[in-house]
């Protein structure tokens, strides 16, 4: 018999944890049955190796590109959420998938303590981090087990996901000054749309109510948590789990503003020309003083012996130059990736393409936010989000 395992807290639903658009759901999910010719848990695991991953990672271009070079075969499916994929290894899949790409926390705090992945070879990965932002230099707490000795997975995608404003309604600046009291202020209501992504939206109301979202809650914190909760969602003119409905939204004047969202659900209607649509991260907060999330994902190896080799082949592979370039693209939205510190990577955007992603503020964005954590006590904020959310019919 073994020890019952404590429930995972929920957690990112976003770019990189699940905030898709649904035709970027239904498309990569079609696309990864077609690719892997079997149903998810159903993957053989007897030749190639099998990706637990975001969208960026299923671009069709990447997975040629690495068959063409690797004669290796390769199959993927695109997970729902970060805890849930979790999970999934805990009940058994490190027998049906080699490379998992989740948010920072999971690989340190619950993946490798649980023997779910493996550690890297130090000598061959860590020179990896050399050619990312000084923000990822070594020894960079993430990255590592909890006793700094090994090396867990490898930084490729990261931004931030606070909020977006219609530019030319609202000043970016003043977006910036104010932070989550936008959504605070009365002015406001019936002006704003919310982006369902619930785990989010619980970590953005702790922002607006003056809340730490990674650190313990008081019951005076919970009592603000709840009035700030149903007034942003009764206040709100809509709420949907489609960013492009909401930056059409903003584009028609039906709302000046959202959340959840950031140059993840701004750039490509930005790259089309829509550059009032603006991704703002507040300039100070409650989160150690800062008012923004950054979310950073890690891909590792999981715990599997077969394709292990491949697996490793593939991490460094991902960082190399052309595959970059991919990821960074990955099936039409563009994302920041660690190896832009680089200008050879660098150098393949255009200047609309930074300009998309609001790249002159790219280190001011991430300067002003906090990194992403597991939300102690989330079931009990999500408890109180949820009935928000059915009160107002």
């Amino acid at each position: 018999m073994t020890a019952q395992r404590p429930r995972l807290p929920q957690t990112l639903r976003r770019p990189g944890a699940g905030g898709m658009s649904r035709r970027s759901v239904l498309g990569g999910m079609a696309a990864g049955l077609a690719a892997s010719g079997l149903p998810g848990a159903a993957l053989a695991q007897d030749d190639g190796i099998a990706l637990l991953t975001w969208d960026a990672y299923a671009d069709p271009r990447l997975l040629d590109m690495w068959r063409s070079q690797t004669d290796v075969p390769i199959r993927y499916e695109i997970h729902i959420s970060d805890p849930t994929s979790v999970n999934r290894l805990r009940a058994g899949e490190t027998s049906v998938w080699n490379f998992i790409n989740l948010n920072n926390p999971w690989a340190r705090e619950i993946m490798y303590p649980e023997d779910l992945i493996y550690a890297l070879p130090r000598d061959r990965f860590e020179p990896l981090y050399a050619q990312m932002f000084e923000k990822f230099a070594m020894p960079y707490d993430w990255a590592l087990s909890k006793d700094g000795e090994n090396l867990l997975g490898v930084v490729q995608r990261f931004e931030t996901f606070d909020f977006v404003v219609n530019s030319d309604v609202i000043s970016p600046a003043m977006a910036k000054d104010e932070g989550w009291d936008l959504f605070n202020n009365p002015d406001f209501a019936g002006r704003y749309g919310i982006l369902a992504y619930e785990d989010w939206n619980v970590m953005d109301i702790c922002m607006g109510a003056g809340i730490h979202p990674f650190k313990p809650k008081t019951e005076a914190d919970y009592a603000k948590f709840e009035d700030t909760a149903r007034a942003w969602i009764n206040n709100a003119k809509m709420i949907t789990t489609d960013f492009v409905q909401l930056n059409l939204a903003m584009l028609n004047g039906e709302i000046d503003l959202y959340f959840t969202g950031g140059t993840y659900t701004a750039s490509s209607a930005r790259a089309e020309g829509a550059t009032n649509i603006y991704a703002i991260t507040p300039n100070s907060g409650p989160a150690d003083g800062k008012g923004g999330i950054n979310w950073i994902e890690l891909n590792s190896a999981v715990a599997n012996p077969a394709g292990k080799e491949a697996t490793f082949d593939f991490l460094e592979w991902i960082t190399t130059p052309d595959a970059a370039e991919i990821v960074a693209r990955g099936n039409g939205n563009l994302q920041p990736v660690s190896q832009m510190a680089q200008d050879e990577v660098l150098g393949r955007f255009s200047a609309d393409e930074l300009n998309a992603i609001q790249w002159d503020e790219f280190d001011e964005r991430i300067a002003n936010a906090v990194e992403f954590d597991i939300v102690p006590d989330y079931d009990r904020l999500y408890d109180i989000y949820s009935a928000a959310i059915r009160d107002r019919g």
